[in-house]
Parts: structure tokens; C-alpha cells; sequence
């Protein structure tokens, strides 16, 4: 018998959820909009070369991936009212070994990039998602709150393991390397491999997220009252254990030239992995937007609800899109868009970009705005879709 408890079923859905998931997948675009027509060789979190709106434009989109990994956790348990155990373990593990799957073939051969040589492949967000997905479903057999709770525990841990590097470990380095130290798996002439998301620290989130799913059984006062809270905790505890400056994260922060510059520093927490610090750091705030939005989305945000409800649709249709337009921005250019069929090197990923490519941050943000806006109808439309068919396919999708 599990000993999982059913949240109440229901086929509506968590408006917040959709909303919050929806504003980070916006946030998403504006980021990838970056790495194709963005300026690729100053990094926006080096200190000594960036500026502040640059900097800012990268940290405001580092909520993205999290809160991506933490509401999958929460909508595996909210599927819950409608499935067994059984049944969400098996979709879990399958519909991860897909994403899996997806990752290696369209997102690299028809989003990232527009070839099918593999002489370069980066493993990045549906490969981290889709084995957090297929180890949830091992987990999801167990109470949601040790499912929580380990997650909890990966997440404030792993920084412990930082001190052992990958080449110490001898045979063992590859595996190393995809549970927690980003870096090359697979380095042969012509093909290389990069592992961009180690596992360890996004199984935790999307563990917690699974526990999180809970506070949705509960009635929407006592809901709202432990998000604030967790919101509040959370954003605390990265203020202190950030200003101690001693764990949490392997770059400590120092004192720069302007009080601007040394908040920055602050603030530039490690994503890859994602320490404890830079989980802090995006989770807190993610609690309470879901607490701000959880008796009312206000009507300026309702549209994000579309993107929200088709979160892998838009995911692969917003890369393809930003990828096609920036062929055609090099093609006008330059008369030829070759460049952006080959593969790129490491520290210029996605693109090989042509010579004299970037362009400034207003035109960014215009290309932004642009692919958002482009891409609403077919969301809209794949949304209608989702909510008329119960295929079984569509849970894939």
C-alpha cells in the first residue's frame, strides 16, 4: 500500500503555477535571445569586463531554470488526483527517458544548432529535467515528505563535494563529471561532449518541488501563509550565509572598486552546478511570487498563463524561432549565414557567430519582445489543444 497521500482530484489547473512557470519561460527567452544576438565574448558575470545592465540581464533570468525544475516537482504531485502511484512513477521515468531523448536529437540538431555533425553537444536543461523526472519516479513511492526532505538535503549538501575534482577519480571521472562538476564526459577528435548540468542539485529541486506540490491540499489561507514564510526564510537565510561569505557556494564574494560592483559581487552566485547559495538566492523569490499570485493573478500577468500551460512546446519552439530569426538578421548582413550552421566552440555556444556579430542590449531586449510576442498564438492555440484532447501522447508534449 503507498503511503503517499492524493492531493483532491481535480482536472483544473493551478492558475499560479502557470503563471509563475509562464513569467520564467518569458525570462527564458530573453536569455537565449542573448546567447544568439548578444555580444558572446564578454561574459555578463565576469566583474572585470561586464557592465551593470549586462549583469543584470543575465541575473534576472537566473530564476529560470530553478523554478523550471521546481514546479515540475510540484505538477508530478498535483497529478496525483488523477493517478496512482504506479501510474505517475512509469509516466515520470518514461516521459523523462524522452526529454532525454529530445535533448540529444531536435533541441541539439534543430534548436541550439542547425546540424547534425555532433562535433559539438551540450548537455543543458531537458537532460538535467529529464533524469530529475526519471529519479523522481523512484522517489515518488515514498511519503512527500521524504521525498522533500532528501531533496532538501541535496541541495544544502552538495557543496560539500566541491573540493573533489573530477580528475582525481580516475575511471570514475565521467560520472563525476554528470552528477556534479560541469565538464567534458567525451573528448575525441572532431566530438566533444559537455556536461552543462550536473544532476546531484537539480534532483534536489525537483525533490522539493514535490513536497511543495503538498501546500495545494491544503486551504488557500494556511497556503499562502507557508509561502510567505518559505519566501521569507529562504531569502533571509541567502542574505546571512552569503554576507558570512564561508559556505555555500565556491565563489566567495570580495570587495570591488564601487559599492555597485561589490553588491554584484554579492550576488553572482554559481549556476553550474547550481549551489546552495544561488538556490537561495531563486527559490526564496519564487515562493513569493507563488504567494503574491495565489488568490489573484493580476491582469497583466494573466497572459503568461498561456505559455505556462505548454511549457516543452514553447521550450522548443522559442530556440527553434530565436534560431531562425538570427539567420536571417546574418543573412541580410552579411549575404551568407553559413556561420550559424556550424558548430560553435565551447565558449561561444550556441553559435559560431560571423565577425563584428553582436549587438547591443536594446536590440536584444527588440528581439525579445519580438520572439514573445510571435510565439503566443501557436502557445495559445497548442493550449486549446491540450485542454479538448486526453490522448495519452499529450502528456509527452
Amino acid at each position: 500500500m503507498s503511503v503517499v497521500t492524493r492531493p483532491p482530484v481535480s482536472r483544473s489547473r493551478v492558475e499560479s503555477i502557470d503563471v509563475l512557470r509562464g513569467l520564467v519561460m518569458i525570462l527564458m527567452a530573453l536569455d537565449h535571445t542573448r546567447d544568439f544576438f548578444g555580444a558572446t565574448a564578454i561574459s555578463p558575470t565576469d566583474l572585470t569586463r561586464t557592465t551593470a545592465a549586462l549583469f543584470f540581464t543575465r541575473w534576472i533570468t537566473h530564476i529560470c531554470a530553478p523554478v523550471f525544475f521546481l514546479l515540475t516537482g510540484t505538477s508530478a504531485y498535483l497529478t496525483l488526483g488523477r493517478r496512482s502511484v504506479p501510474q505517475l512513477s512509469r509516466l515520470l521515468v518514461t516521459r523523462g527517458l524522452w526529454l532525454v531523448a529530445l535533448e540529444l536529437t531536435a533541441l541539439r540538431c534543430f534548436g541550439y544548432q542547425f546540424n547534425v555533425d555532433y562535433r559539438v553537444t551540450m548537455l543543458v536543461v531537458l537532460w538535467a529535467l529529464g533524469w530529475s523526472m526519471i529519479v523522481l519516479g523512484g522517489l515518488v513511492r515514498l511519503p512527500p515528505g521524504a521525498v522533500a526532505a532528501i531533496g532538501a538535503a541535496m541541495i544544502a549538501g552538495h557543496n560539500l563535494l566541491d573540493p573533489i575534482r573530477s580528475a582525481s577519480l580516475g575511471p570514475f571521472a565521467p560520472l563525476w563529471t554528470i552528477l556534479h562538476a560541469p565538464g567534458v564526459v567525451v573528448a575525441r577528435p572532431g566530438h566533444i561532449v559537455f556536461v552543462a548540468y550536473p544532476l546531484i542539485p537539480w534532483i534536489g529541486v525537483t525533490a522539493v518541488g514535490f513536497g511543495l506540490g503538498t501546500l495545494y491540499s491544503r486551504d488557500g489561507d494556511r497556503r499562502r501563509r507557508i509561502l510567505l514564510h518559505l519566501g521569507i526564510t529562504l531569502t533571509i537565510a541567502f542574505l546571512v550565509l552569503r554576507w558570512v561569505n564561508l559556505y555555500g557556494d565556491p565563489v566567495r564574494w570580495s570587495a570591488q572598486p564601487s559599492a555597485l560592483f561589490t553588491a554584484l559581487s554579492v550576488l553572482n552566485t554559481t549556476k553550474y552546478p547550481p549551489s546552495l547559495l544561488f538556490l537561495l538566492m531563486t527559490l526564496g523569490p519564487a515562493a513569493l511570487v507563488l504567494w503574491s499570485i495565489d488568490a489573484r493573478t493580476p491582469s497583466l500577468l494573466l497572459p503568461s498563463r498561456v505559455y505556462g500551460k505548454v511549457p516543452l512546446f514553447y521550450f522548443v519552439l522559442h530556440l527553434t524561432l530565436i534560431h531562425v530569426l538570427a539567420i536571417a538578421v546574418c543573412y541580410a548582413r552579411y549575404g551568407s549565414a553559413h556561420w550559424m550552421f556550424e558548430s560553435p566552440r565551447l565558449d561561444q555556444y550556441p553559435i559560431t557567430p560571423p565577425p563584428g556579430w553582436g549587438y547591443s542590449l536594446p536590440v536584444v531586449y527588440a528581439w525579445w519582445i519580438v520572439v514573445v510576442v510571435l510565439l503566443y498564438p501557436a502557445c495559445r492555440w497548442y493550449a486549446g489543444i491540450k485542454e479538448q484532447r486526453r490522448a495519452w501522447w499529450v502528456s509527452y508534449l
